[in-house]
């Protein structure tokens, strides 16, 4: 079975807060139901992006599809310009890294945001919602993001951050 979009969050969610939540509990916190999250993690097992058994995480694998596979798996492209909550390099995790541009900010639709910018279609719906819970998991999605639809030097800047978040140490 391929991995949904939403998995992806739930992987995120699982590296900062640990195998030890219950599904219940990560769906609330997610915005998504208890059976979305199970059958997330039981996607994510089958990827080998999780252990099974015990819901950890595999970093590195995880950290590899992030950066490989994600922006081919499910790219976005900026639309019409709505207001959003600020995402990839608009984000506060990058937004300090790179200079400001005459390019207008990506944003996720949200009638709460305080941002007008290029919409983009964000990984799973309750994502702003999630994102405004958790300042963690904003980073994160947020790096993805820069990932799914940056340029060379957002993508970069994006790899090296979530490889540091994910306390992943790859060989040079």
């Amino acid at each position: 079975m391929f991995t949904k979009p939403q998995d992806i969050v739930v992987a995120l969610k699982l590296c900062l807060e640990g195998a030890r939540r219950s599904y219940a509990e990560l769906g609330q916190e997610l915005g998504m139901s208890a059976s979305e999250v199970h059958a997330a993690v039981r996607r994510l097992g089958e990827a080998r992006l999780v252990d099974p058994e015990t819901r950890e995480i595999r970093r590195e694998a995880l950290r590899n599809f992030l950066i490989h596979g994600v922006p081919h798996a499910f790219p976005a492209s900026p639309k019409e310009v709505t207001r959003g909550m600020p995402t990839a390099w608009a984000a506060p995790v990058l937004s300090g890294k790179i200079s400001a541009s005459e390019q207008i900010p990506p944003v996720w639709p949200d009638p709460d945001g305080q941002v007008q910018g290029a919409a983009v279609q964000p990984l799973y719906s309750s994502v702003p919602g999630a994102a405004r819970r958790d300042p963690a998991l904003y980073d994160l999605l947020a790096l993805v993001d820069a990932l799914r639809i940056g340029r060379a030097r957002e993508r970069s800047l994006a790899e090296k951050e979530i490889t540091q978040r994910l306390n992943v140490h790859v060989a040079a």
